[in-house]
């Protein structure tokens, strides 16, 4: 882990390369020392259908809610929240200080006893370190 689910409103790929993003933020949550590449998803949502605040058409939002595993202390998880936040504000920095964009970043905390997994990935990065 983490996984980030990113939810965001569709007129944001008019602007943005959104594969792009989810690469960079990736990148980022393993910059960060905290997580391993082989736990890293992330998964981008475009939302065609909403409402946001006014309805201007050029409101906008990005909205991740980010899983990590349990047994990190408080300033670890915010060290792991912060990055992507701050990445996600430099990205949409103009749209935010225009006032049309919203950027949230939640972190949930999974529960190791109802938490199953099995990831073949992590031995084929082992393997291939090696």
């Amino acid at each position: 882990m983490p996984h980030l689910i990113v939810e965001h409103s569709a007129n944001l790929s008019d602007q943005h390369d959104m594969a792009d993003l989810a690469r960079r933020l990736s990148e980022v949550v393993v910059a960060t020392g905290i997580f391993p590449l082989a736990g890293v998803r992330v998964r981008m949502h475009s939302v065609a259908t909403g409402s946001i605040a006014d309805e201007h058409p050029d409101n906008a939002f990005i909205a991740v809610i980010m899983r990590i595993g349990a047994g990190r202390d408080l300033e670890t998880r915010q060290t792991g929240g912060q990055v992507v936040f701050d990445l996600l504000c430099n990205t949409f920095a103009d749209a935010i200080e225009q006032g049309f964009m919203a950027v949230s970043v939640d972190i949930e905390i999974n529960d190791p006893d109802m938490s199953f997994k099995r990831n073949g990935i992590a031995g084929r990065l082992k393997r291939e370190a090696n």
